[in-house]
């Protein structure tokens, strides 16, 4: 229960900026001259969530709030008797949560629209012409290259992400001859025919796609499934988290663009020198000394 207090208490601390003390109507309470009104109290009730409105309840929870309130406007007044309003510190961390405020809203008027206008055809479209990313694999057909080093699979793997044939690769490195004759080619597995571990890295992949490497005792596995059958989930159940992620790459699309057109509009430099003797994996020192 105290726990509980104590997060409706930071809640009312926090649910609003201090007031303005020409606010007008009779005061509830009063601090010195700073009074405190009906509408002051409205204004931080308002911005409480639902469970700590909750808590106020009635008229002994009424005097809760706004003994809360009081509280809070006392270690206000005691900071600014203190001079913490003037310490550097803080006018740094005023600064800093003005340019994220007036970023996000930036990014609001200007990005978030981007994604608010994607219609149920256009989602419709993007599932029909993509029906591989929504299928739920029941048979795979693998292609590994087994090696026996972790230093040989790091470069085997980078080797294929830079665009290396994957069949040729297997027949030049395995260490498995049989399937390296074949590209690595293992044929169609279901659920429940390979190492668990195998299993899980193979499962994920959808046909095309290469897995990290995946070591065990028999040596280290790259696989690859060139070959997939499933069931393709239905439309409707997909259709919302699908208009989300269209959404958030149609906002990012527009992000960059608008970084882009803000690039061309303001003189940029880079301090080469500077950035190279940056190294944030290091205890922080003055590297010009």
């Amino acid at each position: 229960m105290k726990k509980v207090l104590f997060v409706l208490i930071v809640a009312v601390f926090l649910s609003s900026c201090t007031k303005d003390n020409s606010a007008k109507g009779s005061y509830v309470a009063k601090i010195d001259s700073v009074k405190i009104t009906w509408e002051d109290v409205r204004a931080e009730m308002d911005a409480l969530p639902p469970m700590a409105k909750e808590f106020f309840q009635g008229p002994e929870g009424a005097a809760r709030f706004v003994d809360e309130i009081v509280k809070k406007e006392l270690l206000y007044l005691e900071t600014k008797k203190r001079g913490l309003d003037k310490d550097k510190d803080f006018k740094r961390k005023v600064e800093e949560f003005k340019k994220i405020t007036l970023i996000n809203q930036i990014l609001e008027k200007e990005i978030e629209a981007a994604g608010k206008d994607i219609s149920d055809k256009e989602i419709r479209d993007y599932y029909e012409q993509n029906k591989d990313e929504f299928t739920v694999n029941t048979k795979v057909r693998l292609s590994h290259i087994v090696l026996k080093t972790d230093d040989e699979a790091k470069k085997a793997y980078e080797r294929l992400q830079e665009g290396a044939d994957f069949a040729k690769l297997a027949m030049e490195l395995s260490t498995d001859k049989s399937s390296a004759k074949a590209g690595g080619d293992l044929g169609f597995f279901s659920r429940g025919e390979m190492t668990p571990e195998l299993e899980e890295a193979a499962f994920s992949l959808r046909k095309g796609e290469t897995s990290r490497p995946v070591k065990l005792k028999s040596g280290i596995h790259i696989l690859k499934v060139t070959d997939a059958k499933g069931n393709v989930v239905e439309f409707d159940k997909v259709k919302d988290i699908l208009g989300q992620r269209m959404a958030a790459e149609r906002q990012r699309e527009s992000f960059d663009k608008f970084i882009e057109s803000l690039k061309k509009s303001y003189k940029i430099e880079i301090n080469k020198e500077a950035v190279s003797k940056l190294d944030f994996g290091a205890p922080q020192q003055n590297k010009d000394k």
